[in-house]
């Protein structure tokens, strides 16, 4: 192999430079601050926090050169404050985010001969790029890569650090970086800061707002149990927390019709299905989950590159659906108000959030921590418009082709119990990464398969009872 060709498999760095920025200070946004929690007790495997995304280019347009992608990955950094901010610890042991004007970014670059394998290379780029921690004070939140053919970008790869932005903001970058590289502008930019955001949430007012949210919090918490997951079931493996994944072909069209029928979000549905299989598994009669809210509802944060999404508390009485022939779809009448009055209640200071579970823990002498997690990592549910519901045959052709599998292990996550959802119309993902000392591998698989089974069935019009949920959660050997 030729000096040339070993350096074009290694890939290249091209320096981009970028000035004409304000410089700032300011305490951490709450958003940042949750993650920054987050990172403390998942350290040294906060990587995980990591967002990726690709970009190809090569679909449609002028072909796009390095000389024109540095340019725009240069306007990208002036754009979006949020990209040249570091978090500095201050002496006294604080931590602040800090806004620069100007710097150098790198931006690694894989040649590739064949076009056709332009795709595989762009993931292997962002699994590169995700896989190690940032450098938080050092660094800046974001990696940028490209593969390149003949000399035209047909991808590029972006690695954020949760710190800089949310799963929302990084479709902005996106959106904004491909206009910038096919147009050379990306049209007025958000008006909002990640700066200003900081101070307002710091003023009195920000404060005022916070406590209400947190009022919800203390009234939901004590109506439900100290924890969804108190008793450990089996010994750990190693790695301790095992990922389970269901990619799903019958769940798009039967979250459709059982949303459609019960007039409640498609998010809704599975957030509910997957509290009452959580609360039957565990013997619980309410069901606290905490789903992750976007907070992007006020007009200014639309289009704001930053960390805005934090957790909200979503409580499920199913005690609330009395009578042994209650079912599934009973729940989603009140399951719909209560997610709500969960979102509306979702930013808050994390240092205040602390303080009450301290409180909570020393009234109920247990600690108080749900330490169940749903993120429908969906941005936008995009309806295609009304269509008949699934048939039995149909949605039985659909799950034969349901996968199951393990794709991922890691030595410590900040929870027990994390739900995500991503996908389209097509097929859903759903990943459920948990804590093998309370949900063994077999048990991660089969609360999987049971939301898989739940949703499908009451789409059909057989939901499935409320007594009968449990049984739906039942291992060969393991009771549960």
């Amino acid at each position: 192999m030729t000096a040339a060709a070993v350096r074009a498999q290694a890939g290249a760095t091209a320096d981009v430079p970028f000035a004409g920025g304000r410089t700032g200070d300011a305490p951490l946004t709450w958003g940042q601050r949750a993650i920054w929690h987050a990172i403390g007790r998942t350290v040294p495997n906060d990587h995980y926090f990591n967002i990726g995304r690709v970009l190809p280019l090569a679909d449609r347009g002028a072909p796009v050169g390095l000389p024109r992608l540095t340019g725009a990955l240069a306007a990208l950094m002036l754009r979006h404050e949020a990209l040249r901010t570091r978090i500095v610890t201050e002496d006294a042991g604080g931590t602040r985010q800090r806004l620069y004007a100007e710097g150098l970014v790198g931006v690694r670059v894989r040649d590739v001969s064949d076009p056709a394998g332009a795709g595989d290379a762009a993931e292997e780029l962002l699994s590169s790029l995700t896989a190690g921690r940032f450098d938080y004070a050092g660094e800046w939140p974001v990696r940028f890569g490209a593969v390149r053919h003949e000399g035209r970008i047909t991808h590029v790869v972006l690695a954020l650090c949760h710190l800089a932005t949310d799963g929302h903001g990084a479709e902005v970058l996106v959106r904004d970086l491909r206009l910038l590289a096919r147009r050379g502008s990306a049209g007025p930019a958000c008006a909002e800061t990640p700066l200003d955001l900081a101070r307002h949430q710091a003023s009195p007012a920000g404060r005022r707002s916070g406590r209400a949210a947190l009022a919800h919090w203390e009234n939901g918490l004590r109506a439900a149990p100290p924890t969804m997951f108190p008793t450990p079931v089996a010994d750990p493996r190693t790695p301790r927390f095992w990922t389970g994944r269901l990619v799903s072909a019958a769940l798009p069209r039967a979250v459709e019709a059982v949303a459609a029928a019960h007039r409640v979000s498609g998010s809704t549905v599975l957030l509910t299905a997957s509290a009452a299989l959580v609360a039957a598994g565990q013997g619980h009669s309410v069901a606290a989950v905490m789903p992750i809210a976007g907070n992007r509802a006020a007009q200014g944060h639309r289009t704001l590159v930053t960390t805005l999404s934090q957790d909200a508390l979503f409580v499920l009485r199913m005690d609330d659906v009395p009578g042994p022939e209650a079912d599934f779809t009973d729940l989603l009448a009140g399951a719909w108000p209560a997610a709500l009055a969960g979102y509306r209640a979702a930013a808050y200071d994390p240092a205040d959030w602390d303080a009450l579970l301290e409180r909570a823990a020393v009234e109920r002498g247990v600690e108080v921590h749900p330490y169940c997690c749903f993120n429908d990592m969906r941005l936008v549910e995009r309806p295609t418009g009304p269509r008949p519901a699934p048939g039995p045959d149909e949605l039985a052709a659909l799950r034969r082709r349901s996968v199951l599998d393990f794709p991922a292990t890691q030595e410590r996550v900040a929870c027990r119990y994390c739900l995500h959802v991503s996908g389209d119309d097509s097929a859903l993902t759903v990943t459920l990464t948990a804590d093998t000392a309370f949900l063994p591998p077999a048990a991660i698989h089969a609360h999987l398969r049971a939301i898989e089974e739940v949703v499908v069935s009451s789409s059909a019009g057989t939901p499935p009872p409320l007594a009968a949920l449990p049984g739906l959660l039942v291992t060969e050997g393991a009771g549960r």
